[in-house]
C-alpha cells in the first residue's frame, strides 16, 4: 500500500489528574522529552511513514507548539506529514474529528494513544499488514493476573483468563469500514475503537502486542523508564 493511503490518527486529550500533575499527561517529560513526542518518534520510523492526525484538545495546542519549540521537535521538515486537529469532549469524538480530516477514499487508518510511547514499530507495522489482509487489526495481550467477574449482589467467580486478552493499542482498519462504523451514534459501551467496529457490526481481527507498551496513567506507570 502506498505511503499516500497509510494513516495514523494518534489520540492524546488526556489530563493530569491520575498522575497527581496539574500538566496534561502527554507532556510530562519522559528521558528529558515530552511523552506525545516520544509516541510519535515511533510512527514516525515506521517505513513507509504514515500520515500522522494529532488530536490535541484547543486548549492545548499552544502548549505542544511551545513544546515543540524546546524540544526543537519539527518532523515536518524532514517530510513527514502531521496535521493538528481539535479533539472531542469523548474519545469517540476525538477519533471521528481525526477521521473527518482524511478525505483518502481507501487506506488504512491506525488510532493509537498518545500516551502508549513504548510501541515498537514492528507492532505498529504489523497491525498496518494485518488490516490490509484482513480489514481490522487490533493489539492486546494476554491476561497475566487471576480475574474474578462481581455481580450486582457482591458475589463473584473466576474467568478463565485464557481467553481473556487485554487491549491495547495501535487499532487499525480498512479505512471504509471505519467510516461507515463511526456514522453510529455514540454508546456508554463504546471504550475503544474495536467495540465501536463490532457495534456497526464488522469483525475484528487480534494481533500480538507487548507489555512494555503501557497506557501512561498514574505515576506508577513511569517509574523504572
Amino acid at each position: 500500500m502506498s505511503t499516500d493511503q497509510l494513516f495514523a490518527i494518534i489520540v492524546a486529550g488526556g489530563s493530569g489528574s491520575r498522575m497527581q500533575s496539574d500538566v496534561p499527561k502527554q507532556f510530562l517529560l519522559l528521558n528529558g522529552k515530552p511523552i506525545l513526542q516520544h509516541t510519535l518518534e515511533r510512527f514516525l520510523s515506521v517505513s513507509p511513514t504514515p500520515h500522522i492526525i494529532l488530536v490535541l484538545p484547543a486548549r492545548d495546542q499552544q502548549t505542544w507548539a511551545t513544546l515543540c519549540q524546546q524540544h526543537n521537535f519539527y518532523p515536518e521538515r524532514s517530510g513527514a506529514s502531521i496535521q493538528l486537529i481539535n479533539g472531542g469532549v469523548t474519545r469517540f469524538q476525538s477519533v471521528r474529528n481525526g477521521l473527518h480530516a482524511i478525505h483518502s477514499p481507501t487506506g488504512l487508518v491506525a488510532v493509537h494513544d498518545g500516551v502508549r510511547p513504548f510501541v515498537s514499530p514492528g507492532i505498529i507495522q504489523e497491525s498496518y499488514a494485518t488490516a490490509a489482509r484482513t480489514g481490522s487489526a487490533v493489539t492486546c495481550v494476554p491476561v497475566k493476573d487471576s480475574v474474578r467477574q462481581v455481580s450486582a449482589d457482591g458475589s463473584s467467580s473466576a474467568l478463565d483468563r485464557r481467553s481473556l486478552r487485554l487491549v491495547q493499542t495501535p487499532q487499525t482498519f480498512e479505512l471504509s469500514r471505519f467510516r461507515q462504523a463511526f456514522q453510529v451514534e455514540e454508546q456508554l459501551s463504546f471504550t475503544d475503537c474495536a467495540s465501536v467496529l463490532e457495534f456497526a457490526g464488522f469483525p475484528v481481527t487480534l494481533i500480538d502486542g507487548s507489555y512494555e507498551n503501557i497506557k501512561i496513567t498514574t505515576p506508577e506507570d513511569l517509574r523504572g523508564w
